[in-house]
C-alpha cells in the first residue's frame, strides 16, 4: 500500500503555507518528512490526517482519493495531549473506542501495549505521576492500540532515555516489518538516517528534495574519500592541499576527478598502514542543511 500527495497547496489568508507539496510513502518503509520550524510540515501532517482540507491537490491511498472512513491513522504528535488528572487505562480506552474498537477489545490492545512498553506496572496510574519518558510512552499507545495502516510519528525520540529509545527503535522495526506505512517527522537526524528509505526536505512550503536516501547521497560527487590510519600525518603530508583532517587519525583527500579513486586508494594501500577508506558520503545533517538553509 501507499499513500500520495500530489501538488498540495494550502493557504491561511494571505500566508501561502504549502506551494504544491509532492510525495509518496509505501507500506513496509519509513519515510522521512523534515524542514525547519515553520516550514510546513506541521500543516501537511494535518491536511494528511484530515484535520483540516486542502485548498487545492489530492491525497491518494493506493491509487485512489483516500476514503478516511476506511483508512485510519495513529499520530503519535510532538505537543502531547492527554488528561494529566485522569487514570492512564481509562483514557487509553477511551482513546482506542474512538477509533472503532469495541469495550473488550480496546482493553486487551491497551493492555498489550502496555506490557510491550513495559508500562504495566501504571495501568491503574494518574499520567501526572509519572516521567516524561514514560508519558511519551503512553502517549504512543494511543497511535498504536487500534493497529492503524498509517502511522505518523512526529519527534517520537524526544524526552526518552537510550534504554527507552531502543525499545521504541524495535517498535518502529516491528511496525515497518507489518507493512505499515511509517511517516516520521523530526529534527534529530540521527534517527531518521536510520529508519528511512526515502525522504522529502520542506523548504518554505515546497519540496526542496525527495526521494530515496541512498539515491540523494549518491549523487553528490564522489570525488572525496575518508581514510583512517595511525599515519594520517604522513598521508597529509604526501598528498599536500588535497588532504584535510577531519578527526583524530581520519582524513579527506579530495580529487579532481571521481576517476582517480582506483589509482589513490592503491597508492594508500601500497605506502601506509591503513585502517579504513571509503567514499565520503553526505550525511542527512549535511543535505538537510544545503537544502532547508536560507
Amino acid at each position: 500500500m501507499f499513500i500520495e500527495l500530489r501538488n498540495v497547496e494550502k493557504s491561511f489568508g494571505d500566508n501561502h503555507v504549502l506551494k504544491g507539496i509532492s510525495f509518496t510513502a509505501e507500506g513496509g518503509r519509513a519515510f522521512g518528512l523534515l524542514g525547519r520550524n515553520g516550514a510546513g510540515k506541521t500543516t501537511t501532517i494535518r491536511i494528511l490526517m484530515n484535520v483540516f482540507p486542502a485548498n487545492g491537490g489530492e491525497i491518494l491511498f493506493d491509487g485512489e482519493p483516500i476514503d478516511y472512513n476506511k483508512v485510519e491513522f495513529g499520530y503519535l504528535p510532538e505537543e502531547r495531549g492527554l488528561y494529566p488528572k485522569k487514570k492512564i487505562i481509562d483514557q487509553l480506552v477511551y482513546f482506542t473506542e474512538l477509533k472503532g474498537l469495541k469495550h473488550n477489545d480496546a482493553v486487551k490492545a491497551v493492555d498489550y501495549w502496555l506490557d510491550r512498553l513495559n508500562m504495566s506496572e501504571y495501568r491503574n496510574k494518574r499520567l501526572d505521576t509519572l516521567s516524561k519518558g514514560n508519558q511519551q510512552k503512553i502517549q504512543l499507545v494511543t497511535a498504536l492500540a487500534h493497529n492503524p495502516q498509517i502511522v505518523i510519528l512526529d519527534e517520537p525520540f524526544s524526552g526518552l532515555d537510550p534504554v527507552n529509545a531502543m525499545l521504541l527503535k524495535d517498535i518502529v522495526k516491528e511496525e515497518i516489518e507489518r507493512g505499515k506505512i511509517v511517516l516520521f517527522s523530526s529534527h534529530q537526524m540521527n534517527y531518521i538516517e536510520e529508519f528511512c528509505d526515502s525522504i522529502a526536505i520542506i523548504n518554505k512550503g515546497e519540496i526542496a528534495v525527495a526521494g530515496e536516501l541512498h539515491d540523494i547521497k549518491r549523487s553528490y560527487p564522489r570525488n572525496r574519500l575518508i581514510v583512517r590510519s595511525e599515519k594520517s600525518d604522513d598521508i597529509k603530508k604526501a598528498f599536500g592541499s588535497s588532504a584535510a583532517e577531519t578527526g583524530s587519525d581520519e582524513i579527506m583527500i579530495t580529487m579532481s576527478s571521481p576517476d582517480e579513486k582506483q589509482n589513490v586508494i592503491k597508492i594508500l594501500a601500497e605506502n601506509y598502514d591503513i585502517d579504513e577508506v571509503k567514499v565520503f558520503e553526505p550525511s542527512l545533517n549535511d543535505i538537510f542543511v544545503e537544502y532547508a538553509g536560507e
